[in-house]
């Protein structure tokens, strides 16, 4: 029979293979799903519970703050996001409000309103790792989305968590954040996406590769 610490000891060890079977490998750039309109999902078609659980251990496992499912090669409109790793180690009067509580499931979302002005700030992607580059986008939106009881919802969301709605947002809709440089910075940044979609780079997280 099992001591506490055996017992304990058991359960992690499972447990690591189970959280391993749920982190999927990122899609990265150059895979042709990565630039198609996603389509919408009919409640029941699937297990989006599960989906969403995979896709947050796959996107902690990058150190990631938001994920769409055709980075995990899936084109259908879902994403999910948690912008809280943001504020750690921040000081208290840095936090970002706009991000406490921000984890979130985003089924057959749809922006409906933005608003503000323009302010820039410089992205990454999981799918393009590497990379970085200002991307300005509005300060304010309205979506309307389903979560994962099939619950509708419209909100108004700001600031960075506005953000990273829109950025994974465009994930749907077959854009990348690439997409909004100036040419000169998408022309000097040409060799390093090529190589990308070539498996050349040293990401620390799975990646597919386009064939």
């Amino acid at each position: 029979m099992m001591n506490d610490a055996g017992l304990q000891s058991f359960i992690i060890y499972h447990l690591s293979f189970i959280i391993k079977d749920m982190i999927l490998p990122i899609v990265a750039y150059g895979d042709p799903i990565l630039r198609k309109r996603a389509k919408d999902i009919e409640n029941g078609s699937l297990d989006v519970k599960k989906l969403s659980e995979n896709m947050f251990e796959t996107m902690y496992a990058a150190s990631g703050v938001g994920l769409a499912a055709p980075q995990i090669g899936q084109s259908i409109r879902m994403f999910v996001v948690d912008g809280e790793p943001l504020n750690e180690d921040e000081a208290e009067e840095d936090i970002d409000q706009t991000l406490i509580g921000f984890k979130k499931v985003f089924i057959n979302p749809e922006i409906i309103e933005e608003a503000g002005d323009d302010w820039g700030f410089e992205e990454g992607c999981l799918s393009i790792p590497g990379i970085r580059g200002e991307v300005f986008r509005p300060e304010i939106i309205v979506i309307r989305y389903f979560d994962t009881d099939w619950h509708e919802h419209e909100e108004e969301y700001e600031g960075m968590a506005a953000r990273i709605i829109q950025h994974e947002y465009d994930h749907l809709d077959g854009k990348l954040f690439t997409d909004y440089l100036p040419s000169i910075r998408r022309t000097l940044i040409k060799k390093k996406l090529a190589d990308i979609s070539k498996g050349k780079t040293d990401a620390e997280y799975k990646m597919k590769f386009p064939k």
